[in-house]
């Protein structure tokens, strides 16, 4: 072999690791007393970082899928043809109970939670078919408005079977679903839709119009938003209707997305197409907000895992790689940056976690239930907004091959946006958090009950808190400082929560760079005394 060709200062591969084994995620799902899911946790750990799986997401992620709308004969058809990489990812993500599963668990304290960190390492793998794992968690919830139909096909949406083939739902043992609500002209002001349902003597609905984003419309059924006399209404529509008929539901096109490949996003025209009212009429948006909310908690979750995925491939470079004659990991300011991007990952990490937890206790919990209710929505907020410029620092850590595809971290980037724009852009999340606060005032008193348990551990935090407060002392103009508000009302959550539940070297980094105002406009501006090695150590994985 020619000199010139041998291969040197290359990193190896970051895979045969546990995803799972990411210091903050065991420790929590260990102190909350959900310990017994770390076993089934740490298996898909193992199958998320093995060669295996990163190749079948990589295929995935390579053959995104194709709109049939016709048969060989013109007859319409309508499906979507994907790879077969992508229903070896739904498969076993419906059989470890990614799903609806966990509202079938009502018995399990934890349910929530261990789904939560399970769909959280399952989406380093491949991030689009996320998308139909979350809608069928998250339509469980608005489905119970309507107690006949949840009857009849809840049991179908919580199983651990997978059957890509459409057919009649209630004949189906495992089923998937999805949501149309946006419009072209409406985008997320759903109020704007146009489409119509029209009341039949049988009780159905029949609705006509034109939906600009519905995600997997290979869906068994979709929640559609339409307009009655009363208003927005929510409708149930499925696929294929009860007789074995295919609903007048048409796709019209695929989307091109800068990213989330493996995923179907479409346009869908409904023109007669049979459906179910969900709900009280004229109530659509507050019914479907019951599955928003669900996703909503998936964005975060998900735009963590981009955080933890985006550090940890730092990390494993700069362990590897040298430089200006050392290791990068060993050079003082790739530590900063390194040690900062950890810091962030796991706030993210932290927070989204203890929010699938806070969705266990709201069940039973009225404190909880509105607890959740403000914390999920200035979450979602800024951990999605925080998603891309870490996912561009991370790349930028590997140099020109974090650049190339094989690296898989343009693929991270192209993601990182879309958890921020999906259920509601940055500027409907900040403004749905004031609304919010203005119509259940109590949620911020039960919010900044919650910060207050934190209040003696550091002076830093303290004043940050006193500050905090005195944002809502002046209403005029609170919604044009909307984002600023809500994102001090996210850091200082993750912050109060690391004070509490993390570890003391992140929880010292995080509350003396994010509140102190030392902190700067760009990852590896972390102050003197930071302990990067701990914060190196648990961002690195373990091969």
């Amino acid at each position: 072999m020619l000199a010139n060709h041998i291969v040197t200062n290359q990193v190896p591969p970051l895979e045969g690791y546990d995803v799972a084994n990411y210091p903050v995620m065991t420790e929590y799902l260990d102190s909350v007393g959900a310990a017994e899911a770390l076993p089934e946790l740490h298996e898909l750990g193992q199958m998320a970082g093995s060669a295996e799986w990163i190749t079948v997401g990589d295929l995935a992620e390579e053959h995104p899928p194709i709109l049939e709308t016709h048969d060989r004969y013109g007859n319409r058809i309508d499906l979507v043809r994907y790879d077969p990489s992508y229903h070896r990812l739904m498969d076993t993500a419906v059989a470890h109970g990614l799903a609806g599963h966990p509202w079938s668990r009502s018995s399990d304290p934890h349910a929530h939670l261990a789904r939560s960190a399970k769909f959280s390492v399952w989406a380093s793998v491949d991030a689009g078919h996320g998308c139909p794992i979350s809608m069928t968690y998250a339509v469980i919830p608005a489905l119970r408005h309507n107690p006949e139909l949840a009857a009849q096909y809840e049991a179908g949406l919580t199983s651990l079977v997978y059957q890509p083939e459409l057919s009649v739902p209630a004949q189906k043992a495992g089923l998937i679903a999805g949501m149309s609500m946006t419009e072209k002209q409406g985008g997320s002001d759903v109020r704007a839709n146009t489409t119509s349902a029209v009341a039949q003597p049988d009780g159905t609905y029949l609705i006509t119009g034109h939906k600009w984003f519905t995600s997997a419309p290979n869906s068994d059924l979709l929640l559609v938003l339409a307009q009655t006399p009363e208003g927005v209404s929510c409708f149930f529509v499925p696929r294929i209707l009860p007789d074995g008929s295919r609903n007048n539901i048409f796709l019209q096109r695929l989307k091109n997305k800068l990213g989330n490949h493996s995923n179907a996003s479409s346009e869908v025209e409904y023109y007669d197409a049979v459906g179910w009212m969900v709900g009280e009429p004229g109530r659509g948006v507050r019914t479907i907000i019951e599955m928003v909310n669900m996703t909503r908690l998936d964005c975060a979750t998900a735009s963590a895992a981009v955080m933890r995925n985006g550090a940890t491939a730092a990390a494993h470079h700069a362990a590897y790689r040298s430089a200006f004659g050392a290791k990068l990991v060993d050079q003082p300011l790739m530590r900063n940056v390194l040690a900062d991007l950890h810091v962030e990952a796991e706030s993210a990490t932290l927070t989204s976690l203890w929010l699938a937890d806070l969705t266990d206790r709201a069940i039973t919990d009225e404190r909880a239930a509105q607890l959740r209710r403000i914390s999920l929505a200035v979450s979602k907020y800024f951990i999605c907004k925080r998603a891309p410029m870490h996912a561009a620092e991370a790349l930028e850590c590997l140099g020109g091959n974090g650049y190339i595809e094989d690296s898989r971290m343009p693929r991270l980037f192209r993601e990182s946006p879309l958890m921020s724009i999906w259920e509601g852009s940055g500027n409907v999340a900040a403004l749905d958090t004031l609304r919010a606060i203005g119509r259940e005032p109590q949620t911020l008193a039960v919010f900044f009950d919650e910060l207050g348990a934190a209040s003696g551990a550091d002076r830093a935090y303290d004043d940050a808190l006193a500050g905090l407060k005195d944002q809502f002392t002046d209403p005029a103009g609170m919604e044009y400082r909307a984002r600023h508000i809500v994102g001090q009302m996210a850091t200082m959550l993750s912050a109060s929560l690391l004070i509490r539940h993390g570890h003391p070297a992140v929880a010292d980094a995080y509350v003396g760079s994010r509140l102190d105002g030392s902190w700067g406009s760009v990852y590896g501006t972390l102050g003197e005394g930071v302990d990067t090695t701990t914060l190196i150590a648990r961002a690195t994985p373990k091969l």
